[in-house]
């Protein structure tokens, strides 16, 4: 059986991350798999990159410009939304021509239009869509935020000029994917419990198949280490307690980091003593801003790719937290999990079916600064902390590992071509 993956990028961001480990793990499990991106970060060769020409930059950049004037000039959510007016049909390539299944991920900002993918549909290939946001049951958003237009007809966007037309962009963008979905057979496939209810609730995905099938890790690599020497590796302090905190862009405002600064602050007011003993790892681009705006030591790292170095990173400290506000099924929580290390996170999305409350870290209150404190205090405290630790890997290493994770893909597979395992 061979498999085409489709991502819009090799190694940056989540999507990527779990395309490139999904494809790793399949081919592990006798799969021929390949990933076709448009932009590729590695030397792997079952990695094909789309070419490289002016068209293609024209592409992305005109999305943003059909985008921008609707939003009447305004730049605010100019990448919370796609409307995937324009892509590379990909249906000559001898990669997809070889291929027995064609499996779509994250497709936007210029990989893929409604067009070219209408062109996969109609070739006959099966199509099996992971869905690593709600993009594809909604309209133009990533994450709806609240907004439950896309359950029977988008309008009135919020991220579109205030939401103040009803036939505004993202209401034109659902009957397009509303006439693309109709009478094919996709299947989709949600990351998370979370994003599998909201997929089950749009309008768009009516007559379709919907499973949850978790992006997949692999534990032989990110597993626990020895403390000292990961924080040797890493030039970190032997003596202090240290937190973790990371995502490619630290600023970003979907990431909520506004309530970890709240909750650092909170922490040193309350627990005075911690502010010789507490650090901040932070990792990610703008990692340096936090440097000013939290009451402990900040220790800040560039955006890590490297996996090695993740894991390193993960064993050196004490907890991870994550403070986002919408959230599918993170990477960094399993990455975290893997290596043995509880983690804090609102309760939002798929956070909650990753952290067990108070049995392998903490799921908060969903935007309570106090609560996160909270979790963070009570882990750093807790006598049973090595009972953390290790309730957090066994549920990463049942359910997230790449040979489990791919097997529940080979079964999707099967069934859609009429195979048996």
């Amino acid at each position: 059986m061979r498999i085409l993956l489709i991502n819009t990028t090799e190694k940056i961001g989540g999507p990527a991350v779990a395309a490139s480990r999904l494809m790793e793990a399949l081919k592990n499990n006798g799969i021929k798999a390949k990933l076709l991106v448009r932009d590729k970060q590695t030397e792997q060769i079952t990695v094909v990159e789309l070419p490289h020409n002016l068209r293609m930059v024209w592409k992305f950049v005109w999305e943003r410009i059909v985008i921008w004037k609707a939003n009447h000039f305004n730049r605010n959510h100019l990448f919370a939304v796609d409307i995937a007016n324009a892509g590379t049909d990909i249906t000559n390539l001898p990669e997809f021509q070889q291929a027995d299944i064609i499996h779509l991920h994250w497709i936007n900002q210029g990989m893929l239009s409604l067009k070219n993918i209408e062109k996969i549909l109609a070739s006959g290939k099966p199509v099996v869509w992971t869905m690593h946001d709600m993009w594809p049951c909604t309209g133009i958003c990533h994450y709806s935020g609240g907004c439950t237009h896309y359950e029977e007809e988008c309008h009135h966007c919020p991220f579109i000029h205030n939401g103040s037309r009803k036939k505004d962009l993202s209401h034109r963008i659902f009957l397009k994917k509303q006439k693309l979905y109709e009478g094919r057979h996709i299947n989709f496939v949600a990351c998370s419990h979370w994003l599998e209810e909201r997929a089950r609730k749009s309008a768009l995905f009516s007559g379709h198949a919907i499973t949850s099938i978790p992006n997949p890790i692999n534990t032989n690599l990110f597993k626990p280490h020895n403390k000292k020497a990961a924080r040797e590796k890493c030039r970190l302090p032997q003596d202090s307690k240290l937190v973790l905190f990371g995502s490619v862009k630290i600023m970003d405002t979907r990431k909520g980091v506004e309530y970890m600064i709240k909750a650092c602050k909170l922490l040193a007011e309350k627990h005075p003593e911690l502010k010789d003993q507490l650090g901040v790892v932070a990792f990610g681009n703008q990692s340096q801003q936090l440097q000013n705006m939290l009451p402990f030591k900040v220790y800040p790292l560039d955006f890590v790719s490297n996996e090695h170095q993740l894991v390193d990173i993960y064993n050196a400290v004490d907890l991870f937290v994550t403070s986002s506000l919408e959230e599918n099924l993170p990477n960094t929580i399993m990455e975290a999990m893997s290596c043995g290390i509880p983690c804090v996170g609102f309760n939002v999305g798929g956070i909650p079916e990753m952290i067990d409350h108070l049995h392998n870290g903490y799921v908060a209150q969903y935007k309570s600064a106090e609560d996160f404190a909270n979790g963070i205090y009570w882990i750093l405290t807790e006598p049973e902390y090595t009972t953390l630790s290790e309730q957090a890997c066994r549920k990463a290493v049942s359910n997230y590992s790449e040979s489990a994770i791919a097997k529940r893909y080979i079964d999707v597979y099967n069934k859609i071509t009429g195979r048996h395992a």
